[in-house]
């Protein structure tokens, strides 16, 4: 017997012709997400098997792979010659380690024999394992409509694989195979949820966050790592910058109409991520903002952003209400972090009574008061790089 992790997909079923560069980017991302481990990813028939993972890391490999986009479900699995006996020797490990702290279990056998040569039809693989299960394990029921597990057999062309369980994964297209974007990441709850569901869709993610020493903390600033690293875990790896804003963010402060700060600080932020995007080959930026949930994300305070850039803006959460968006953040693991008391640059010289309503004309108006072309140069020329996995 030997491990293997047995991996479906779904939504790369619906690709045509150029189904194989799907199948071939999950692949690579598979390899990625198991280093160091020196495993071997075979594509066979609509399923993705992981062989080379020792069985003591079964679980964790496990665990990992239901965090890469484009994964349906996994299965840590047995692979066993085509041999009856065999077969159910390995039904008979995978089960009593399944049942370990039931006291009654139910369950059925679904069999799948892709090998038409194999003696055994499915309905006969799945009639005669459940009998000898029901033998060997008192504590087993068969309930074939709402089973607590099921056991799965598939019979291939090299060899059989058993399994007796199914762990949910991400789902969505594997990275890197829908293009590159930067999203704005902030302290807050908002943006990584924004850059997971973006990420989802199979696009690669560099982020871009703005601090303003010593108005941020460096608390501050490991929380966005921490927050990046999170984000990883899903997308690979994600190119971090961390631009200080504290120059350009003390110059709107000091020289424009106070009610505006927000709107022109936003403004700047998107043109610095926009330049940096550019530079390192992403196409569009994604931010956290959802549509009337602070002054800054009305209508028209979104307008006037977005008329700072000529790259396309992506706001996955612009639909969501905040408790939609808390419900995801805890489902990803990073709510918990979002919401640790370290203030960024967005809570910094928030005014009073900001607008709600800008005129596009007076916002410009107002950027026009001040030269930032140089402060925006020497923002980006400090800023600091690191990848984050």
């Amino acid at each position: 017997m030997e491990a293997v992790m047995l991996v479906r997909y779904a939504e790369i079923h619906l690709k045509g012709l150029n189904r194989p560069y799907f199948e071939r980017s999950l692949m690579k991302r598979i390899s990625l997400a198991l280093r160091p481990l020196r495993v071997k990813v075979v594509r066979e028939q609509g399923r993705v098997f992981v062989f080379g993972i020792p069985v003591e890391s079964m679980d964790e490999s496990a665990d990992k792979l239901t965090r890469v986009f484009g994964i349906h479900s996994v299965s840590p699995a047995l692979a066993v010659e085509k041999d009856w006996d065999q077969m159910v020797e390995a039904s008979k490990v995978l089960v009593a380690r399944r049942i370990q702290g039931f006291e009654q279990a139910s369950f059925k056998v679904i069999a799948r024999r892709a090998d038409k040569r194999f003696a055994m039809r499915s309905q006969d693989i799945c009639r005669t394992l459940g009998g000898l299960l029901l033998e060997a394990f008192p504590v087993l029921r068969v309930d074939v409509h709402q089973p607590d597990f099921y056991v799965g057999v598939e019979v291939r062309q090299e060899q059989a694989f058993l399994f007796a369980e199914e762990k949910l994964g991400a789902g969505g297209m594997p990275v890197g195979t829908n293009g590159h974007a930067m999203l704005l990441i902030s302290g807050g709850i908002d943006s990584p949820v924004a850059g997971h569901m973006i990420a989802k869709r199979g696009v690669r993610i560099s982020a871009v966050h703005f601090y303003s020493y010593p108005y941020t903390s460096e608390r501050a600033r490991e929380k966005v790592v921490e927050l990046t690293k999170i984000l990883a875990s899903y997308a690979g790896e994600v190119d971090l910058y961390l631009v200080p804003f504290t120059e350009i963010q003390l110059a709107i402060h000091e020289k424009c109409p106070k009610s505006e700060t927000t709107v022109l600080m936003r403004r700047l932020m998107m043109q610095i991520a926009e330049k940096i995007a550019l530079t390192c080959g992403a196409q569009a930026l994604i931010t956290g903002e959802s549509i009337g949930q602070v002054a800054s994300q009305t209508i028209e305070s979104l307008t006037a952003t977005n008329d700072a850039v000529t790259l396309p803006v992506f706001r996955p959460l612009i639909g969501f209400d905040k408790e939609e968006i808390v419900t995801r953040a805890k489902a990803i693991g990073s709510f918990e972090t979002s919401i640790l008391p370290f203030e960024d640059c967005c809570t910094v010289f928030v005014p009073q009574h900001p607008v709600t309503r800008p005129k596009l004309a007076d916002i410009r108006a107002s950027e026009a008061r001040l030269d930032f072309t140089q402060m925006i140069e020497t923002a980006i020329a400090n800023t600091e790089f690191m990848t984050v996995e």
